[in-house]
C-alpha cells in the first residue's frame, strides 16, 4: 500500500480506538446518569463557551434548579448543590487537591500561593505566610490605609464639584492598588493621584485574568500558550509576566532603602510592610524563605489584592443604593457612634467591628455578591467518595460554586435572593451557625484565601467614613451590569456624588 495512503488510515483507525474507549468509559462510568446539557457529556467544550459568555454565576445556578443536586459541567467536571458537600470537599484535613485549571494562574512550572495543587508543599508554605497575614499584624498597617481613604476621599470631593457622573467601579479598583502598594512596599502606586491605570497593570492583570480563566479548562495548552503570548507582547511580557516584571521593579526600588531587619516579622508590632517581613525571613533563613518566596508573596497580593476588594467595595454602595432603608439604617447607626464618641474622623477597625448593621451589610454584601463566579474545583482524592447519592471516582473533577452556595433557601431562607443584612442579626443562633457553615466568599477549610484580612480591613475602614461624607445616587440602568470570568466584575458602574452635609455633633 502506497505510504501515503495510511496516514489517513491511520488517523481513521485512531479516532476510532479514541471513540470506543469514551463509550466504553461512558457506558461503565458510575457517573454516567449525571445529568447536565447534553454537549457536557462528551467535550469541555460546553464548558470553556458557558463561561466564555460572562455569566457562568448565573448560569450555574439555572442548571442546578433545571438538573437538581449535580450538574455535569465536562466530561469529568461537576458542579455539586448539596447540605454536606462543603464540608467533604472543602473540610478541613480533607484530600481534596486544587484542580488542573489553577495551574494557569502561575507560570509553567512555577507554584503560587493561589495555584499551588500539591497539598503537602501549600501546607507548607502557606505556614511560611500565615502570620505576616493574620488580623492581629494587618492592624498595624492602619495609618497606611487611613492616607489612601483620606486621598481617596479627596478625589471624590473633587468629582463631586465637577458634578459629573463617575465609575465608582474603576475607583474602588485605584483605591485597592494603592492601599496594596503601601502595605507591599510603602509606597502608593499613584492610581489614586492619576485616576488611571499606572504602568498598564490593570490591563496586564485584566488580560491574565481571562487567559487563566478559559486556558485553566484546557490546562495543558498552558506551557505553548504562555509562551507564545509573552513572545508577541516583547519584552516586558504579557498578563501575570507582565506583573511580576512589575513587581520585581518595585522590589529594587525597595532594596535602595532597605526597612528590613533580622527579627521575627510576626512578631513586630512596627509598621512594617510585607516587602520588609518578606525580606526579613529570607535573611534569617534564605534556605527556607528564598528569594521567590519574596516575589512570590508581593506578586500575590497585586494579584488578588485590588480585583476582589474592589468588587466587593463596589457591591456594597450598590446593594446600599438599591435599598434605600438599608443606607438609612446605616447611617443612624454611624451617627450614634459618633454621638457616643465611638467612631473617629478617621475610622479604626476595632470601631468597625462595634458596628453590627455595618458588619451584618458587608457580610450579606458578600453573600450575595461573592468575587469569584466560577465552581471552586478540586480533584476527588484515592478512594472516591459519595456526595449527594452519587459515587464519584478518584480523579473526578467537583467543586462548589459560591453563588449556587449563596442563594440557597435551604441555608438563607425564602428570601435567599433578597439583600437583607437583618438576617445576620437574627437572635435564632441555630441559623446564624447554619449561614456561616455555607458563607464562603472567601473560600473554606485550607485553602481560604490568605489575603481575606486584608480586603476586610479596606472595606471595614473606608465604608462608614464614605456613607457619613458622600451622597451617592445610581446613574444610567436601574440594575448595574456585570461581567463574570473568575471574578464577576461590575462594568460601567456609574454613581453621582455629593459632599455630604452632616453635624458632628448631631
Amino acid at each position: 500500500m502506497n505510504s501515503l495512503l495510511l496516514i489517513p488510515v491511520a488517523g481513521t483507525v485512531f479516532l476510532a480506538v479514541q471513540l470506543f474507549i469514551f463509550i466504553v468509559h461512558l457506558i461503565r462510568s458510575p457517573l454516567k446518569s449525571v445529568p447536565g446539557p447534553f454537549l457536557a457529556r462528551f467535550s469541555d467544550l460546553w464548558y470553556f463557551w458557558a463561561v466564555r459568555k460572562g455569566r457562568f454565576e448565573q448560569q450555574n445556578r439555572e442548571l442546578h434548579q433545571k438538573y437538581g443536586s449535580v450538574v455535569r459541567c465536562g466530561p469529568n467536571r461537576y458542579s455539586i448543590n448539596d447540605p454536606d458537600a462543603t464540608k467533604i470537599i472543602y473540610g478541613l484535613g480533607t484530600q481534596f487537591a486544587k484542580s488542573s485549571w489553577y495551574s494557569t494562574w502561575g507560570a509553567p512550572g512555577q507554584w503560587t500561593i493561589f495555584s499551588d495543587e500539591s497539598i503537602k508543599h501549600h501546607s507548607q508554605t502557606r505556614r511560611l505566610y500565615q502570620a505576616i497575614y493574620s488580623m492581629t499584624a494587618l492592624v498595624n498597617y492602619e495609618p497606611y490605609v487611613d492616607e489612601c481613604n483620606t486621598l481617596f476621599t479627596q478625589r471624590l470631593a473633587e468629582m463631586a464639584q465637577a458634578a459629573v457622573p463617575i465609575d465608582m467601579g474603576h475607583w474602588f479598583q485605584c483605591y485597592a492598588f494603592d492601599v496594596i502598594g503601601m502595605i507591599t512596599y510603602s509606597k502608593r502606586l499613584g492610581f489614586l493621584d492619576r485616576g488611571d491605570d499606572v504602568g498598564g497593570v490593570m490591563g496586564a492583570l485584566d488580560g491574565h485574568l481571562k487567559y487563566a480563566t478559559l486556558t485553566g479548562i484546557f490546562p495543558s495548552l498552558h506551557r505553548p500558550l504562555y509562551a507564545i503570548r509573552n513572545y508577541l507582547a516583547g519584552a516586558k511580557g504579557a498578563g501575570r509576566a507582565y506583573v511580576l516584571g512589575f513587581t520585581k521593579q518595585r522590589i529594587r526600588e525597595h532594596q535602595t532603602t532597605p526597612k528590613a531587619v533580622s527579627e521575627t516579622p510576626e512578631s513586630s508590632t512596627t509598621m512594617l510592610d510585607f516587602l520588609s517581613k518578606f525580606l526579613a525571613k529570607h535573611s534569617d533563613d534564605p534556605d527556607t524563605f528564598t528569594s521567590y518566596h519574596v516575589l512570590a508573596g508581593c506578586s500575590a497580593n497585586m494579584f488578588a489584592g485590588s480585583d476582589t476588594t474592589a468588587i466587593s467595595l463596589s457591591a456594597v454602595l450598590y446593594y446600599l443604593l438599591k435599598n434605600p432603608g438599608c443606607m438609612q439604617k446605616l447611617r443612624d447607626e454611624i451617627k450614634s457612634c459618633e454621638e457616643q464618641g465611638s467612631l473617629s474622623e478617621l475610622p479604626t477597625f476595632q470601631e468597625s467591628q462595634q458596628m453590627p448593621y455595618l458588619q451584618a451589610i458587608i457580610k450579606e454584601t458578600l453573600r450575595m455578591h461573592p468575587a469569584t463566579g466560577l465552581p471552586l474545583e478540586r480533584v476527588v482524592p484515592e478512594g472516591g467518595t459519595t456526595i449527594a447519592g452519587y459515587y464519584f471516582p478518584e480523579g473526578t473533577v467537583v467543586g462548589i460554586n459560591t453563588w449556587v452556595e449563596h442563594r440557597d433557601p435551604r441555608y438563607f431562607g425564602n428570601d435567599a435572593d433578597a439583600f437583607r443584612p437583618e438576617r445576620w442579626l437574627d437572635e435564632d443562633s441555630q441559623k446564624i451557625s447554619v449561614m456561616n457553615r455555607h458563607w464562603m466568599p472567601f473560600g473554606l477549610g485550607s485553602r481560604s484565601c490568605i489575603g481575606r484580612h486584608v480586603s476586610m480591613l479596606e472595606i471595614s475602614k473606608l465604608v462608614p467614613r464614605l456613607i457619613r461624607d458622600f451622597e451617592f445616587s445610581l446613574q444610567g440602568s436601574e440594575n448595574w451590569k456585570t461581567e463574570g470570568l473568575w471574578f464577576v466584575k461590575p462594568k460601567g458602574f456609574k454613581v453621582r456624588v455629593e459632599v455630604r452635609k452632616y453635624s458632628r455633633s448631631g
